[in-house]
């Protein structure tokens, strides 16, 4: 059975503990019992693998998680719109903060209650959050991922208006993507959105002004009114097919197959995002990118990184092998590939890389930065016999534990 942990900033309620203040220590996250899910809180404790936790993307103030059987859950802050349609009890400042499904208002509905509601047109296969929307990647009948939805913040990232106009109303990208294609992967940084497909092509939509969507550079000399793209489009001239992409503030990060392992960066180059880019990183495992800086865990478990460090963002010396990596926006938590530990480093101000300690070797003037070091937040040695960490995550100084302990909750 799995338990899903929080721990960070929760001024808007984005983590889903119940309250709004900031914990430095994993709070089980709770549900909202109308939504039945099988995770602590909920008002059903039966559930399968397809309630898994698989997805974990975060806006400024929300949060947006997808389980193995593709139902998407928010919390957080709904006036942006980027949670989508919030039922009139969901919306109201005392509701304890937790997590609902993503829905959709019935034709004809007002969603005054969740009687008035129904879900999202299919399940979802990915999604994506910029600081104030959220994308969602919907599969077909025949499983392919071959609709894209969006909520939230206008041009920032909705790909459907260049003015941005916040709509909780989620609705389709019409015509993407194009086809015979499906979507692979969706990354977003501050107000980005990037869309790589099977085919390894990719697509940008949202804030370009800086070039991370290619606007403005060689590869595409014609940018948009005010940097603005607002419909999904083409990135030129990458040289190679796109396996992954993950996007910094305003920065984007592509990369080809492991086999390969080719890297472009488009955008700014502030903290050398750019100019310090290493032109391949070969037999990669995973790629992660913060506000202002990018990380890529190898299969042996090196995780090498460039960009900005002023908080001890980059990986602290001594590190040791990762076994995955999950970068927020401006620190990173890791699982240990020997000893089954969560660590995190980097700006915690929010408590999000756990209990601030002052004074210590290694701490900085920077209020709560972890720098030069790490700090543990979870450990399998601390877990009952038989529990397993199974996914982490981060978001805007947001950290995040999936556990399995063998039908106990934690």
């Amino acid at each position: 059975m799995e338990g899903l942990f929080a721990l960070g900033s929760n001024g808007s309620g984005q983590l889903g503990i119940g309250h709004k203040e900031d914990v430095s220590v994993p709070k089980p996250v709770l549900f909202d019992e109308h939504h039945n899910h099988p995770l602590p809180g909920a008002a059903n404790g039966n559930g399968s693998d397809d309630d898994d936790i698989v997805k974990i993307a975060a806006g400024g103030n929300h949060t947006i998680l997808v389980t193995k059987r593709g139902k998407a859950y928010w919390s957080g802050d709904p006036s942006t719109g980027a949670c989508g349609i919030v039922v009139a009890s969901a919306a109201v400042a005392s509701t304890p903060p937790v997590f609902r499904e993503v829905v959709l208002p019935k034709a004809g509905a007002e969603a005054e209650t969740e009687t008035e509601t129904e879900p999202l047109p299919g399940p979802v296969a990915d999604v994506a959050c910029t600081w104030d929307s959220s994308v969602f990647a919907l599969r077909d009948a025949e499983g392919k991922a071959t609709k894209v939805y969006s909520c939230g913040g206008g041009g920032g990232g909705s790909g459907r208006a260049k003015e941005p106009i916040p709509s909780p109303l989620i609705e389709e990208i019409a015509g993407f993507p194009p086809p015979g294609s499906e979507i692979r992967h969706l990354a977003a940084g501050f107000r980005h959105v990037v869309a790589v497909l099977d085919n390894g092509d990719v697509y940008g939509w949202g804030h370009g002004r800086k070039g991370q969507l290619g606007v403005g550079t060689d590869t595409n000399p014609n940018p948009s009114d005010r940097g603005i793209v607002p419909r999904p489009t083409k990135i030129e001239g990458v040289g190679f097919p796109v396996a992954r992409a993950v996007c910094c503030q305003h920065a984007t990060c592509l990369i080809a197959e492991p086999g390969d392992g080719r890297v472009v960066v488009l955008g700014a180059d502030k903290w050398g995002l750019r100019s310090a880019a290493p032109a391949a990183v070969p037999n990669w495992k995973a790629v992660a990118a913060g506000w202002g800086a990018v990380y890529v865990l190898r299969y042996d478990g090196v995780l090498e990184a460039w960009g900005r460090d002023d908080h001890g963002q980059l990986p602290p010396p001594g590190v040791p092998r990762i076994a995955s990596v999950a970068a927020g926006s401006e620190h990173v938590v890791a699982l240990t590939a020997d000893t089954g530990e969560v660590i995190s480093w980097g700006w915690g101000e929010h408590g999000n890389c756990g209990p601030q300690q002052t004074g210590g070797e290694g701490e900085t003037s920077g209020v709560g930065d972890v720098k030069g070091r790490w700090n543990t937040i979870a450990s399998l040695r601390n877990l009952p016999e038989g529990s397993d960490i199974t996914l982490i995550g981060a978001g805007c100084a947001t950290s995040w534990i999936q556990i399995a302990a063998d039908g106990i909750f934690l």
